[in-house]
């Protein structure tokens, strides 16, 4: 904590950085996800490929992955971004998919039998059921993003993952590396909270 205390300007630049780099990714993974869901939701073996596929990609190591995007993007934050819009594809695109899944059919006849067209059930009906077990989706999408991100620092894509890999590399620093073990932690369980909180109130007004 004295690291973070005596360096509260590099500290919050670092963290900044670090939500930069999570948010664009998690925005780019959630336009993907949701087209995604909203296709393979009603097709249940089309669901298990492209889940199956999606699963396969998230269990390629991390420093694997945005090594085999380098050549692609460069050594930069792009490649760092472009790795955790592929982990997060499988679990916002898996919770899309639940969430439609899980609405009672029932409920979708009596909305066509009411005359609304796709988009107002997709709007009306589908999106409000379906959103708490989206917005959980995000929420651990959210965390793993943050996880990862922070070795994205070894790429050029900054954010508090710098602090500990300054710290493993300067013999001695366990200061800095605490210190970006602790920020990573509570950046993560700060996101986490707010997100649950998020995603209680949806959960009741539905």
């Amino acid at each position: 904590m004295s690291y973070i205390l005596d360096n509260p300007g590099l500290v919050f630049a670092l963290a900044l950085q670090h939500l930069t780099t999570t948010g664009l990714a998690l925005l780019v993974a959630i336009i993907l996800a949701l087209p995604i869901g909203i296709l393979i939701a009603p097709r249940r073996r089309l669901a298990t490929l492209i889940m199956g596929a999606l699963g396969l990609l998230y269990t390629i190591p991390s420093i694997a992955l945005i090594i085999l995007l380098i050549p692609i993007f460069g050594l930069n934050a792009t490649s760092v971004i472009v790795a955790l819009v592929i982990y997060a594809q499988i679990i916002l695109v898996r919770n899309v998919v639940a969430g439609l899944q899980a609405i009672d059919p029932a409920v979708m006849d009596a909305a066509r039998g009411m005359g609304m067209n796709g988009w107002q059930i997709w709007w009306r009906i589908q999106l409000p059921l379906a959103l708490p077990v989206i917005l959980a989706g995000v929420r651990i999408a959210v965390v793993v993003a943050i996880g990862i991100a922070t070795i994205g620092a070894k790429f050029s894509a900054g954010g508090l993952g710098k602090l500990l890999f300054e710290g493993i590399a300067q013999a001695g620093r366990y200061d800095k590396i605490w210190a970006g073990a602790i920020a990573v932690g509570a950046l993560a369980l700060a996101l986490n909270s707010g997100l649950a909180a998020l995603e209680r109130a949806f959960a009741v007004k539905t």
